[in-house]
């Protein structure tokens, strides 16, 4: 592991995430999956996303479809639709990944109403004539090339009906981000994050993400970047972002 330190300036897309591998090993991929629940509802940010985004958009009388990007075990859709029931709103949620581990994981958990996985990317959504409300995504750009998140961007639009909405949030690279995610995973190294990938590929996560500022010189028009809490970023798109 580099000293946490290094290479924070620029964005280093040579280094890889290790789950993300062929040979990722199943056992740590499991417990990685199981543990991401704990870890994204500290770092991610979802309640107020859940709050700014998405609950205006519900209704009590018809079901809003929103689709989430690079699921991977499906923890954030699963936690929105228990919020969007406690606030007696409908929401129906497609969860979509293109890594067939991710999906057969999340598949053999307990099945929650509202909510269906699919091993797909957008292009295929995008494809098949598939709509939705809100289009959200959590931790996926800093996986991306330009040419890939360009890509997503477009697929994302053609994806939202009238008056809909896009939201991709992602890490924000920056020193304090980084020291944070290091002194705050280190306690836990030895017992709740052992056996998983969090803590190592959390550190790639950060190196391979943007700045606020990266991101707003390359958007294509109608786009939108702003910071969130805790050391996040939000890509939007659609009306009033």
């Amino acid at each position: 592991m580099r000293h946490p330190f290094t290479s924070l300036a620029f964005r280093d897309e040579r280094v890889v995430e290790q789950m993300d591998g062929p040979d990722a090993d199943p056992n740590m991929l499991a417990k990685t999956y199981e543990r991401f629940r704990l870890v994204n509802a500290v770092v991610s940010g979802e309640r107020a996303v859940y709050r700014r985004w998405v609950r205006p958009r519900l209704s009590p009388v018809w079901a809003t479809r929103l689709l989430d990007v690079g699921t991977g075990s499906a923890d954030l859709p699963r936690r929105m639709l228990r919020w969007a029931r406690a606030d007696r709103l409908r929401l129906e949620i497609t969860a979509i990944d293109p890594d067939e581990r991710a999906i057969a994981w999340a598949d053999a958990q307990p099945p929650v109403r509202g909510l269906t996985a699919r091993r797909a990317m957008t292009g295929d959504l995008v494809r098949a004539g598939e709509r939705f409300q809100i289009v959200l995504s959590n931790h996926v750009l800093h996986h991306l090339d330009g040419h890939e998140t360009g890509a997503l961007l477009a697929d994302c639009q053609r994806l939202v009906g009238p008056g809909g909405i896009v939201v991709l949030g992602d890490i924000e690279r920056s020193c304090w981000g980084y020291a944070g995610f290091w002194l705050g995973t280190l306690p836990f190294a030895g017992n709740l994050l052992a056996g998983t990938y969090i803590r190592g590929d959390g550190l790639a996560s950060i190196r391979r993400s943007h700045t606020v500022a990266e991101l707003a010189g390359v958007l294509p028009p109608g786009w939108r970047v702003r910071r969130a809490f805790p050391s996040r970023l939000e890509v939007a798109w659609g009306p009033d972002v």
